[in-house]
């Protein structure tokens, strides 16, 4: 049958193309189906992590990653609710790894960069709208859906879930869930012409936005990225309209300055986020599901692309080893929850820990004030942040006790 497949992969951003990549590597025959048309915007951060980098790497794309439009990261800010702030820098000693920046690049043109990576190596057919599985005795043996309004089937024993936070595969096989618990929020905006843009993105911990942040990125050709985030359930209490925090946040008398003059360049626009405070359901008999669509943003920092990216490693890897046993089963396809959270369980867990730090401002001041003074603090934070020191320590309560009497 010329529309079979080994596997069908649902999505084309980085989970998608990330998993597309991988399988060509292990010799088996992928398509992705998308419903837009690339080069396309996707509402984020555009902050690429250290993790990021190293499945890049892995991938063998990262060389061509500085060429991209946007900004080499070398630093991380934190600003406290009493504006103290202090610096975590990449190439800190404590960082002994070969990850030593990290980029922000707009996603309109990173995951540009990946679909034309994945169209070397895989079949991609864009503007294909996904209307539901196809089963045969039981078994999902492939999908259906519309493409130039006429209807298409494409067939695989394996189908990979990459198509987001309101993934149509969850949905359809009755995973999707929205809980407010677990789920954050978020809006991003484009800024021309904002002051003291260099080699750093900026978390900062505002009255404003308490117990969420307000994040200022440089996106390269003097263009900020600046958004807030925080949880659904939180701002659901807030009688305030988050673009009404992101403009209290801009006109304060601390940011003021540097907004003075600056351009906005777009509506501001929101999206949510499933973060990985708890293992949601990612797998049955025939499917996984990848990156946002299984919940795997991180709490703390809002950062999807590297746990994506993870993902797509790890499905791949399992479904070598289902094809290769003729075994799509659920329980086949458990392997692959088990390498996720294997790997990323730990972090994620610590991730929300750290994100519940946010309801405590005397904490956050306490914590950042003093690494704004001390260097033996800074370094600790660094390790952590660069994962050469285990960041399970930042909710360890001596950690806090040593911030305390340093």
């Amino acid at each position: 049958m010329n529309n079979s497949y080994d596997i069908i992969i649902v999505g084309a951003g980085p989970a998608g193309t990330s998993a597309a990549l991988y399988a060509d590597r292990l010799g088996l025959k992928t398509i992705i189906l998308d419903k837009t048309t690339f080069p396309r915007d996707k509402i984020c951060g555009d902050a690429l992590s250290g993790k990021s980098v190293k499945y890049m790497r892995e991938l063998g794309v990262l060389d061509e990653v500085p060429k991209l439009r946007g900004s080499t990261i070398r630093r991380i800010t934190f600003g406290s609710p009493s504006h103290k702030q202090f610096d975590i820098h990449l190439s800190n000693p404590q960082n002994t790894g070969n990850i030593k920046e990290g980029y922000v690049i707009p996603r309109e043109i990173f995951d540009n960069f990946l679909f034309e990576k994945a169209q070397k190596v895989t079949e991609i057919r864009q503007g294909f709208n996904v209307s539901d599985l196809l089963y045969d005795n039981g078994k999902i043996v492939g999908i259906k859906g519309l493409q130039d309004k006429e209807k298409k089937e494409v067939y695989a024993p394996i189908i990979l879930g990459c198509d987001g936070a309101k993934s149509t595969i969850a949905r359809k096989l009755g995973f999707h869930t929205e809980d407010q618990d677990n789920t954050a929020i978020a809006i991003r905006c484009y800024y021309e012409g904002v002051k003291g843009l260099t080699d750093q993105i900026e978390l900062h911990f505002v009255d404003e936005v308490l117990p969420g942040y307000f994040w200022l990125f440089p996106a390269g050709d003097n263009i900020a990225n600046i958004g807030i985030g925080l949880s659904k359930k939180q701002a659901k209490k807030d009688e305030r309209k988050l673009t009404e925090i992101l403009g209290e946040v801009t006109d304060s008398s601390y940011f003021k300055e540097r907004f003075k003059g600056s351009k906005r360049l777009e509506n501001p626009k929101g999206w949510s986020l499933p973060l990985g405070r708890i293992e949601r359901p990612n797998h049955g008999d025939g499917f996984m599901l990848l990156g946002d669509a299984a919940g795997l943003v991180d709490p703390f920092t809002g950062e999807g692309i590297g746990n994506a990216m993870a993902s797509a490693k790890f499905a791949i890897e399992v479904s070598k080893e289902a094809i290769k046993k003729n075994d799509f089963s659920k329980k086949m396809f458990s392997k692959y929850h088990q390498l996720v959270w294997g790997e990323l369980g730990s972090e994620l867990r610590t991730s929300t820990k750290l994100q519940n730090l946010s309801n405590y401002r005397m904490l956050l001041n306490i914590i950042i004030n003093k690494a704004s003074r001390n260097k033996d603090i800074q370094d600790i934070i660094s390790g952590m942040l660069t994962k050469e020191i285990s960041k399970d320590k930042l909710s360890n309560p001596l950690f806090y006790l040593k911030v305390l009497f340093s």
